[in-house]
């Protein structure tokens, strides 16, 4: 048949993987673009990575890792659970106002949460092998997912000291990333 394409399920599965990197991408894309100005934060830019990047999140723990779960006897996956930290660390700083010192800090959480899931034998690994036969009913429920509303950021001191002792739990020291960072770029 012309235009007929036979998939196997570890291919149509991949496309988990490739639908989650292709969104870890866009949304650094996104950041990058809202950064791109040294000093300045494109307001628009940065509200589409911010309410992307929950909305990524949501997807990962409303479908993909309560499905995994499913498909493993109901045990939890225990990266999930190192990822869930993660999450909550990442959305804390969505709350607060994008300063240069919470970019950084994004940019680093982003880039080790990402290669937990990324890598090979990672989250999505993981996924990809427990939920085999389920991946177009995932990914039909990944496509409907909708945006997690947002606030305007909180920008009292006591919301960066949340945020601060909600990376400490997820295993991330907020004045040490800033350090590293100017260090490295000094």
């Amino acid at each position: 048949m012309p235009g007929f394409i036979i998939h196997t399920k570890r291919e149509l599965n991949k496309s988990l993987y490739t639908f989650f990197t292709e969104d870890h991408h866009r949304l650094e894309a996104l950041l990058d673009k809202a950064t791109a100005t040294p000093g300045f934060v494109d307001p628009e830019l940065y509200h589409q990575f911010r309410t992307g990047l929950l909305k990524h999140i949501k997807m990962e723990e409303k479908v993909l890792f309560p499905a995994a779960q499913r498909a493993n006897g109901n045990q939890p996956i225990p990266l999930a659970a190192r990822l869930k930290l993660d999450h909550g660390a990442i959305t804390s700083l969505m709350v607060v106002p994008p300063t240069e010192e919470v970019i950084k800090v994004i940019r680093h959480v982003l880039e080790k949460h990402d290669l937990l899931e990324e890598e090979p034998g990672g989250m999505y690994d993981i996924c990809e092998k427990l939920t085999a036969g389920e991946t177009e009913a995932l990914l039909e429920e990944l496509g409907k997912a909708t945006e997690v509303p947002v606030h305007p950021f909180n920008e009292a001191s006591y919301a960066l000291e949340v945020a601060k002792r909600t990376l400490a739990r997820a295993g991330f020291d907020y004045a040490d990333i800033v350090s590293q960072d100017q260090t490295q770029n000094s």
